[in-house]
């Protein structure tokens, strides 16, 4: 399922998709999956992308309204 797929992987089977298909290669209806599959692809990133978004929007939110963040020390509990 794309939707599960990490920001990186879907970058980087678009990034594959494209190469083929600028190849001009592939016969017309692999083209044609392929440029389906990328449609999917871009999606599934804009989705990734506005998700990170609204996380960094809160985290600035919350830190305007004064509650105290900190670097990760890695030494805490």
């Amino acid at each position: 399922m794309i939707s599960s797929q990490k920001f990186e992987e879907s970058i980087q089977k678009l990034e594959s998709l494209v190469k083929s298909l600028e190849s001009g290669s592939m016969p017309l209806e692999e083209s044609l999956a392929a440029f389906q599959e990328g449609v999917g692809l871009v999606k599934n990133c804009q989705a990734l992308l506005s998700q990170a978004e609204q996380k960094v929007d809160l985290l600035i939110k919350a830190n305007a309204e004064g509650v105290e963040t900190r670097p990760f020390s890695g030494s805490e509990p």
